[in-house]
């Protein structure tokens, strides 16, 4: 197959990529010629390096908030507050922006997210400096407000990324890529760890051998450095990534597409998008499916710095808090690259019976550590950390299969973009909960108990929807399902 001049435009009827015939269910290794599998390459890996650079500027708060309840005298409930905000914030944005992807094109819409995230995160850091003598109720408002707004901004990338991958990616493959996407945002959660517990205990360390020492750095220097390091990163993917195929000469024939060559050159009304996804049953299930995994995923994410402070004395120097920091992004990308896997190779592409597995185990994990940590003499910091460490690769998991692999198999190329908005959107309705109502459950409760108590009914939740969907669908090739 001939590949056209780099130079040159696009042909106007790009060679599609053939794929070999396989059983059903079954995918082998891939038969698409090389040059195209390389360029696809080098499409996502700037995708997801900028994916996980937006990880480096939403997680940067989660790893400092020991220190910021410290300065300012927070107690959970008003520490909660920061991720709600961001978190509705969110909700609101990927809902709209899902629409807004669909017309704008996910490489735009990325760049756009991008941009403003590196300007609220650098106000982040100037507001708490520049007022931080002033009264505590105005300091917590500005940070609450400038996190819903970042919030709102980071919700461009997710839709964004959908969009793109879907028209790069074929249903047969897209929970595994689904799970590779899963790894690569899971770098931006290592990244972020590490760089937290290096620059505020200001050593660098390797096997216990001290490389350097550079004096402990404020907890302000986290909303510095991860927007700088995204802002190369966005250069870097404005540069490599096409938003389709066909703009780098090539054409993928997707099932759902047969006989019409042109839909990267076809936009869909919005009216149309949104009245076509919004009138599919299985697109409100797994959003209530995934709104019980932002719980249990927010409850984890924003919380495990703090709890293993308050409930185990566990600082940044300890070696508890460096083993975490590499073991909840390590196990979040094993959960999210297997489920993916299974999915495709021993599922026929179907999502909802991985799911219905996944929210079972994680139900018993949580069950098993609200026994152990609080109700036994096993407890202690390492058992801790095994249990936050089994619940990242269980929470991981299910949000890669639906957060990424349904929207794409429901919304196609066309409408990806919009189908991840509304499931994700009710992710964060979830994550809104175990922000400042999760912290005052805590508190109330008088212990960190609550944490784990409180994760226990969304997962089980969740476990019954994704149950149902596949009992219901049992059967029958749904998208989705």
């Amino acid at each position: 197959m001939s590949r056209p001049d780099p130079g040159q435009a696009p042909p106007s009827n790009p060679p599609t990529v053939g794929y070999a015939a396989l059983p059903p269910g079954l995918v082998g290794f891939d038969t698409t010629p090389l040059p195209f599998r390389m360029r696809r390459m080098r499409n996502w890996f700037f995708l997801g390096l900028l994916y996980a650079a937006y990880y480096l500027c939403r997680y940067n708060l989660s790893t400092v908030t020991p220190e910021i309840s410290q300065e300012f005298g927070l107690n959970n409930a008003q520490t909660g507050w920061l991720s709600t905000g961001r978190d509705f914030g969110y909700a609101i944005g990927t809902f709209l922006n899902g629409l807004f992807a669909d017309a704008l094109g996910g490489k735009q819409s990325m760049a756009i997210g991008a941009a403003g995230t590196i300007v609220l995160n650098l106000a982040f850091g100037a507001f708490s400096h520049l007022f931080s003598l002033w009264d505590v109720a105005f300091l917590l408002t500005g940070f609450i407000v400038i996190r819903t707004i970042d919030g709102y901004a980071q919700s461009f990338g997710s839709p964004g990324m959908v969009k793109i991958n879907t028209a790069w990616f074929r249903r047969r493959e897209r929970g595994r890529f689904a799970g590779i996407f899963g790894g690569m945002i899971q770098l931006g959660m290592v990244g972020v760890n590490q760089m937290s517990a290096i620059l505020l205990t200001g050593v660098l360390t390797v096997g216990g051998v001290v490389l350097f020492n550079f004096g402990k750095q404020d907890w302000r220097i986290m909303f510095i450095a991860p927007p700088l390091i995204l802002a190369v990163i966005t250069v870097l993917m404005w540069l490599n990534v096409k938003n389709h195929p066909e703009q780098t000469g090539w054409r993928v024939q997707h099932d759902d597409e047969v006989g019409r060559e042109n839909l990267d050159k076809t936009k869909l009304p919005l009216w149309q998008v949104f009245n076509t996804i919004a009138a599919n049953p299985l697109v409100w299930v797994n959003a209530g499916a995934y709104m019980c995994t932002g719980f249990v995923r927010r409850a984890y994410d924003f919380w495990w710095a703090k709890y293993m402070f308050d409930q185990w004395s566990v600082g940044k120097g300890s070696w508890h808090f460096v083993i975490l920091g590499f073991t909840l992004p390590i196990a979040g990308f094993v959960g999210s690259f297997m489920s993916g896997l299974i999915s495709d190779n021993f599922c026929k592409s179907r999502r909802s019976p991985v799911a219905t597995g996944l929210y079972f185990i994680e139900t018993l994990v949580i069950l098993a550590a609200v026994l152990v940590l609080g109700h036994s003499n096993w407890g202690s910091a390492w058992v801790a950390v095994g249990f936050l460490t089994l619940i990242s690769l269980t929470v991981n998991s299910s949000h890669s299969i639906i957060g990424t692999a349904v929207a794409m198999d429901i919304g196609g190329r066309q409408m990806a973009g919009f189908a991840l908005g509304i499931i994700n959107s009710f992710q964060y309705v979830g994550a809104i909960a175990a922000g400042f109502l999760l912290g005052a459950l805590i508190d109330w409760y008088g212990n960190w108990d609550a944490l784990f108590l409180a994760m226990l009914p969304f997962s089980i939740l969740g476990t019954l929807l994704m149950l149902g969907t596949w009992i219901f669908t049992r059967g029958k090739n749904i998208r989705g399902a």
